[in-house]
Parts: C-alpha cells; structure tokens; sequence
C-alpha cells in the first residue's frame, strides 16, 4: 500500500498541473519565515510547481493547534515529540526530518552573570538562576520556549517560581522577546537564523553555543485527508515531496545572510 502511495505522489509529481489561483497552508514557526527562508525558496516552488503557498507564521505549540482545528495542508515546526504526537493522533500521514540549525544564549556584552566563559547550556541557566540576572522568555508555547524549558528541568530549576522577579514571560514571538530583553539588558535563548537576520543587536552577543543540547531539529509533514477532509492532499505532497527531495534540500543549504548559512538540510 506504501510502495503504492509512493508511485502515485510520482505520477502526479510529473503528470500535475496547477491552475493559477491554486495555494496551499503553511503552519509554520516565526523562525523559519523571520529567517528569510520562505521568501527565499517559494519563488523556486512556485516557479517549479506553479502553485502558490501561504504561510501562517506562529509559535510551534500554536501551528499545532491550528492543524489540529485542520486549518493547513502541512506542518513545518521544531518540537520533535510534539510532532511525533500529531503523527500518533492521525492528523498527519507521516513526520520528514527536513533540517537543523541551532539555538544561542544571548545577552549584554557586558555579560553581567558571567557566563561567557562557560561551555554549558545547562550551566549558565543555573548561574543566570543563582544570581537572579534577568532571564526573558517566550513564554508562548513555542519550539523555542519548549527548549528552553527542557534545559530548565535538566538544570533543576524551575523558573515559573520566580516570574515576574527575575524571570519575565513575553508571550510574543521571538522577535518582540529579543527586543525585550535588549531593552532591559537580560539574556534570551534564541534559535541562531533568527538572531543572524535580527537587525536591533545593538550591544547584545552569543555567549553560548554549540552545546549538543541546543540542536534546534524542524520536521516536515502533510495533513491527513481522512482526519481534515479539506486538505489539498496532491498539492501538499508535491511540497513536502520537493522539500525533502535533492532539489529541496540544496535550495535550503543555499540560503545564506551576510555569507552565513542558517539552516542545514538532513531530510530522512
């Protein structure tokens, strides 16, 4: 039945012809459409497939939510076991590794918890912790606030218990929290193609990274017609499709800002 499916997403690879006005959802994260990506790669996909694709840009936790209210075609997020999830549930057929980058504690040059001098992600929030240094969160259910809190578990902590002190909540998009925490001079977890775009740095910088627990991994998946009957199954396939394809993962290697590559293609 698999072998089956495969050879009619083929055919249709090559047999399709889109009408002009065909389009299909993104639920996707605001780092992806903050990095630039989409407006680099749909022109190729419009180009090539000749459909047109909207994005819908949220927190993880909420382009979950959307999909599960069967608002999209695919799913483009960043919170592995979440994903997984909706794979279980049946609102997807099946989750594609599609690329990585990785996440970057920033904060003022000054560095006023003194973590800069340490390698450990885990580490530095127990420091940050400590000495009662202003930590800016998410706050929002995002991949990258989901990560943030997982390092908080493994370093025992749990900040909930201290916010609005030294622990602020934003409840906005990653963006927003970075000028927060420019603003008030405290440090963020950020996934690094947000912050390599970002334009307000003014005196903030990364002091930690390349930790293996800040590997940020996205995943790529088409909506289940059976559980969202309105889902454009055939267009969808041919995103996803092209996306994990040769062609797909080269075009995503080749995005780049000032000569920096933000994300990094491992489609399985």
């Amino acid at each position: 039945m698999i072998y089956f499916l495969k050879i009619i997403i083929i055919i249709c690879y090559y047999n399709y012809s889109a009408n002009a006005n065909d389009q299909i959802i993104i639920q996707s994260t605001t780092s992806t459409k903050n990095s630039g990506l989409y407006n680099y790669i749909l022109p190729m996909i419009k180009k090539e497939l000749g459909f047109n694709v909207r994005v819908v840009a949220v927190g993880t936790g909420a382009a979950i939510k959307n999909v599960r209210n069967c608002d999209g075609d695919v799913l483009l997020v960043h919170s592995k076991k979440r994903e997984k999830k909706i794979v279980t549930d049946g609102f997807a057929y099946k989750r594609h590794d599609l690329m990585y980058n990785d996440f970057v504690l920033i904060g003022p040059s000054i560095d006023p918890a003194g973590v800069n001098k340490l390698k450990s992600i885990v580490d530095s929030f127990k420091i940050i912790s400590r000495k009662k240094i202003l930590f800016v969160s998410r706050g929002d259910e995002s991949g990258t606030h989901n990560k943030e809190q997982a390092i908080w578990r493994q370093s025992g902590i749990n900040p909930k218990e201290y916010s609005g002190k030294w622990y602020l909540e934003t409840g906005s998009g990653m963006g927003g929290t970075i000028n927060i925490a420019i603003g008030k001079g405290g440090y963020t977890l950020t996934d690094r193609a947000t912050w390599i775009k970002f334009g307000n740095k003014q005196d903030f910088k990364i002091h930690i990274q390349n930790d293996k627990l800040l590997i940020n991994q996205y995943g790529i998946m088409l909506i289940n017609k059976l559980k969202c009957p309105r889902v454009k199954e055939t267009l969808g396939s041919l995103f996803v499709n092209w996306m994990i394809s040769k062609k797909g993962q080269k075009a995503i290697n080749s995005y780049k800002i000032n000569g920096k590559q933000l994300f990094f293609a491992n489609a399985k």
